[in-house]
């Protein structure tokens, strides 16, 4: 098989051919049709996220590692006890996979298990045009989801799903506001209409995106960057934004939108772009606020997304299509905000 390896963070991947694995087990091999190229790939890539005032948490990966947790393939293969999945079928990798034995994995939270083999991070992921997956479990069937498009779902989307239900009930379309439409974003905004009822105001220093975002539902498109900006948002909303979800996660973005918030808001931030958040500590007793970290979600989350998914009720979020052989100038382009939407490596 084929990998597009990290040798070290930081490092340009390397292309690296090796055996094929065999599952063992309950395991099942997949070949990667495709596999979505994620902002967290940058971080995990780089070996760190930034913390603000110079500090750094480091990812504790392997060396060399495979990237990609944004995966859909087709099952080539089958451990003695694995079941519920056959030879040919095509599906979308759960990544998140815990220990399977903690307390946090067995009240079905497995994605904020400390220990768990998490597919792209800890063992290989679909930057591989075989993955090994520990469980049929952890596979979902796409339904008539575009190959491209599907893997989006299991980090993108399950994200995103997780963020607006931690928000939810949205009592009006002003009640929410999203920041930043990238991927995540223009995901959150297609499963905010699909899955919430809601079509709410979006935030972003990009033109073009702010334009896609009007296009695909959007009540209202802001740019923080206009002078007026934040009357914009107070004049739309009456001042009464239950709910802002922060796909972007910087100390410009939480600066700005956190106050958009009524009294009693929840300021729910998602995006890992980095540095320090800084509040003045009166306000938010005062302003009795909430704030809240999402991050991917759950088992139970990825099987309520796919049954929405699967019924056509997700509006497609726009995926370029790349082959796996422009892994290293898909990851740059990423971090450079080069790529409108989302971005697949297609495997041979």
């Amino acid at each position: 098989m084929k990998s597009y390896q990290v040798p070290s963070p930081g490092k340009s991947l390397e292309l690296v051919e090796h055996q094929t694995p065999e599952p063992q087990g309950a395991e099942v091999l997949v070949k990667t049709i495709a596999c979505g190229v994620c902002h967290s790939d940058v971080h995990i890539h780089s070996g760190a996220f930034d913390l603000g005032g110079g500090n750094e948490l480091p990812v504790p990966v392997p060396n060399p590692f495979t990237l990609g947790h944004e995966i859909f393939g087709e099952v080539v293969a089958m451990g003695s006890d694995a079941t519920k999945v056959n030879i040919g079928d095509r599906r979308i990798v759960y990544p998140w996979i815990g220990c399977g034995e903690c307390d946090v994995c067995n009240s079905g939270e497995e994605h904020l298990c400390n220990s768990g083999p998490v597919i792209g991070v800890m063992q290989p992921g679909g930057f591989g045009d075989h993955v090994i997956v520990p469980d049929s479990k952890y596979l979902h069937d796409a339904g008539d989801t575009p190959d491209h498009l599907a893997g989006s779902y299991a980090c993108s989307g399950l994200t995103a799903y997780s963020a607006l239900k931690k928000g939810a009930p949205y009592t009006s379309n002003n009640s929410l506001i999203i920041i930043g439409v990238g991927g995540v974003g223009m995901m959150g905004l297609q499963i905010a209409k699909a899955a919430f009822n809601c079509n709410p105001i979006v935030i972003d220093v990009d033109e073009d995106k702010l334009k896609l975002a009007l296009e695909n539902g959007a009540i209202a498109a802001i740019n923080p960057t206009d002078e007026d900006a934040m009357m914009k948002v107070f004049e739309i909303t009456g001042g009464n934004a239950s709910v802002a979800i922060d796909f972007v996660g910087s100390e410009l973005s939480t600066g700005f939108g956190i106050n958009l918030l009524r009294k009693g808001g929840k300021y729910i931030i998602v995006g890992l772009y980095g540095g320090e958040l800084k509040l003045p500590l009166p306000l938010i007793p005062i302003m009795e606020r909430g704030i809240q970290g999402s991050y991917t979600g759950s088992p139970g989350d990825m099987h309520e997304l796919m049954e929405l998914v699967r019924s056509g009720k997700v509006d497609p979020i726009p995926v370029e299509k790349r082959p796996a052989s422009e892994a290293n100038q898909t990851l740059e382009d990423l971090k450079n905000g080069k790529i409108l939407g989302r971005a697949a490596l297609m495997h041979d």
